[in-house]
């Protein structure tokens, strides 16, 4: 499994006791990190996580924490591996234990328009991180508040797409809402890029720009495949 260990998760330690063993070989010891789906079905009972590196997660225990999350919420999760779940294709199926369970910013890209112009705003944001995963373009960024909330939006220029013109420009934007800029702040945004697909092709390029802090602007060129 490709995770990071929960000990450096966002700051916050989770202190776990004793060296017991479940009956799979796992220690409850340990704790794993991972980005996922939410797949939520309160009618028939389903709770499961698939996670962006092909695990699916099963929760066994009703925890608290999902009473606030939704089906296709996209989630940072911290759980505890109690055992495999036997599928007949052999896929990484678990029974988890949830130990904390956070949202995570997930939403389209807008096209934008005279309209919504202002709202988006045009402040400054700095990327520390970004990769692909599927359909979902992920960002780590950081910019600096107080005690409003920040919108971050990823926006295109209305129309259809024609590759012939080059890569699709995507931009992200910040609307610090005229936030005290007194506290460093960050936050991981996802936003799914289905809407780039065009007929009879395979891949979408697109180049991501942002404005930066002290002219340190962004911009990464990518490949959306599908």
């Amino acid at each position: 499994m490709k995770k990071l260990l929960f000990l450096f998760m966002m700051g916050a330690l989770i202190s776990l006791s004793g060296c017991d063993l479940d009956d799979d070989g796992y220690s409850l010891d340990d704790a794993w990190v991972g980005f996922g789906l939410v797949h939520k079905d309160t009618e028939a009972g389903v709770l499961e996580i698939a996670m962006d590196d092909g695990e699916v997660l099963f929760p066994l225990s009703n925890d608290y924490s999902w009473y606030g999350v939704k089906n296709n919420d996209r989630v940072l999760v911290n759980f505890t591996i109690l055992g495999n779940k036997n599928t007949e294709n052999h896929d990484e199926h678990y029974y988890v234990k949830i130990n904390s369970i956070r949202k995570i910013l997930y939403k389209g890209i807008l096209d934008i328009t005279p309209a919504i112009e202002d709202s988006i705003g045009n402040d400054p944001v700095t990327v520390k991180d970004k990769w692909i995963k599927g359909n979902l373009l992920n960002f780590e960024l950081k910019y600096y508040g107080g005690s409003k909330i920040h919108y971050i939006n990823l926006v295109k220029q209305p129309g259809a797409i024609n590759l012939d013109n080059g890569p699709v420009i995507l931009e992200i934007r910040h609307n610090n809402r005229e936030d005290n800029e007194s506290i460093p702040l960050s936050a991981m945004v996802t936003f799914d890029l289905t809407s780039l697909k065009v007929q009879g092709k395979t891949t979408t390029p697109f180049k991501v720009i942002a404005k930066g802090f002290n002219d340190k602007d962004f911009e990464y060129t990518g490949e959306y495949k599908y």
